[in-house]
């Protein structure tokens, strides 16, 4: 669906900076009509204000012609270019797109319910199962993140003409994943939350950000009365305390100790909270303190506490989230997106309590390439600890050699448990194979690191490649 709309570029100027005041140069006719906004050629309809982005391998200010070609009458500018339409020079084009998209669509988020959700791990779980409150609760809910777009926080551009669709549609409340990527790069600009969570920082994304304290600091700028009217932290994570503790926002924390009679198999988890018994479908421990940050999230937002226990019952399994391939052979496998240290161990120490000490505990993993390559021995060392069998394989490997990256990986191993089974297999296909034929019954297998993907990134091919799928063809699981 394409929303329509037909705004003059003065109207948007001034909507703009009434909102968030910028320094800006209109060269051309503040008359001139625009019918949307975008970054992307590929985008560009007639009317369009094409907003030229300075990116890493791309400068938008040379795409400016092909833009104007394909129909866009305005541009955005960080300088001005030698062609006869208007043209709005600014500063930094990729911080004003934001505010000028949301000025155009007429603000959509401040018609909307919106909650974020950021951290390193657990934010599409947490989106996912306050989605199902909501519902229950009974507002029309969609939720954004990682499941819903090639970006898991959509460009600016894209953001704000999204949320004026679902406004278009009646949509009433929007659970969104916001990261740290989205925070730095001003995706969310023009956006305002009801409320924003945070779950946890664990070391990741360190090839973009450098330092744990600017990815902290990303994450953290999301929890300022810029965004954000209230925030719910994780009071386990020291990074949450630090939140909840300094930001000038009102923080309300949540911690598994808020909870009793915790238990969790491959497929749920239970807990006691206040006078309630609650079940969620979604197997791991760990996801207690994703189920914990939707229902205070709830709370805050007035839900009652019936329409929390039942919205929690009535989610679904989030794809790729611990999620469980049920067969006859008499082992649980699981499909994990875990991909970062921290996440990598969190399910194993969840499978650890599936299966017990006197079961095996066999993990499927790899990791990515061209990025953060530091944590690739860390993985592998947690991996030994923690797994009774590790089949080291292929992730998305892009551009680098997969040989090389299995072998950061084992490089982390060591020594550290002498008992643990270590073998390599590239091709991941073979190394799922390899680890259901190794398990026994009570045994769990956990295939980590891709989670709901659908492909796999080899050299520059973008190949089918589905774990569930890859798990249920094995077995002889009927899809």
């Amino acid at each position: 669906m394409k929303t329509k709309r037909s705004t003059s570029l003065g109207a948007v100027l001034n909507a703009a900076c009434i909102r968030k005041n910028f320094h800006y140069e209109l060269v051309g006719d503040a008359e001139t009509h625009i019918t949307d906004v975008t970054h992307s050629t590929a985008s560009v309809t007639p009317g369009a204000l094409f907003v030229c982005v300075v990116g890493e391998r791309v400068d938008g200010h040379q795409l400016a012609q092909q833009a104007i070609d394909a129909g866009a009458v305005a541009l955005l500018v960080e300088r001005r270019l030698p062609i006869s339409v208007p043209q709005i020079v600014v500063a930094d084009t990729r911080q004003t797109q934001g505010i000028v998209a949301a000025a155009f669509w007429g603000f959509p988020s401040d018609d909307l319910l919106m909650i974020a959700v950021t951290g390193t791990n657990g934010k599409t779980t947490t989106a996912h199962l306050l989605g199902s409150i909501l519902r229950q609760h009974g507002l029309r809910t969609e939720v954004m993140g990682t499941l819903s777009g090639a970006r898991t926080t959509a460009e600016s551009t894209e953001l704000q003409r999204q949320l004026a669709q679902y406004v278009e549609r009646r949509i009433q409340a929007v659970v969104m994943e916001v990261t740290s990527h989205a925070m730095v790069l001003h995706r969310v600009e023009g956006t305002h939350f009801a409320l924003s969570i945070f779950t946890n920082l664990t070391p990741e994304h360190l090839d973009f950000h450098g330092t744990m304290e600017s990815y902290f600091a990303a994450k953290a700028s999301l929890f300022t009365s810029t965004f954000t009217s209230v925030g719910v932290v994780n009071y386990d994570d020291v990074y949450g305390r630090l939140i909840a503790d300094t930001n000038e926002i009102q923080c309300v924390p949540f911690s598994v100790h808020d909870v009793q009679n915790i238990s969790a198999t491959a497929s749920s988890h239970e807990f006691s909270w206040k006078t309630h018994h609650v079940k969620v479908n979604v197997g791991g421990k760990f996801n207690i303190s994703n189920s914990l940050a939707a229902v205070t999230a709830a709370v805050q937002l007035g839900v009652s506490e019936t329409d929390i226990v039942v919205g929690l019952a009535a989610a679904e399994t989030v794809p790729g989230r611990f999620e469980q391939v049920r067969s006859s052979t008499g082992f649980d496998v699981v499909i994990d997106y875990a991909h970062t240290p921290d996440a990598l161990q969190r399910v194993l120490l969840a499978a650890r309590e599936v299966v017990g000490t006197k079961q095996q505990v066999v993990v499927v993993f790899g990791c990515g390439g061209d990025r953060d390559s530091e944590k690739r021995p860390l993985m592998g060392a947690i991996a030994a600890k923690f797994a009774d069998c590790v089949v080291v394989t292929s992730d998305n490997p892009r551009s680098e050699s997969p040989a090389t990256i299995t072998q950061n990986i084992i490089d982390g191993v060591g020594a550290l448990n002498a008992n643990t089974i270590i073998a390599t297999e590239i091709d991941r296909r073979l190394a799922i194979q390899f680890a259901l034929k190794s398990a026994r019954s009570g045994d769990i297998v956990v295939i980590a690191g891709k989670g709901h993907e659908k492909t796999q990134t080899i050299g520059n091919d973008v190949l089918p490649f589905d774990d569930v799928a890859t798990v249920k063809e094995i077995l002889g699981v009927s899809a």
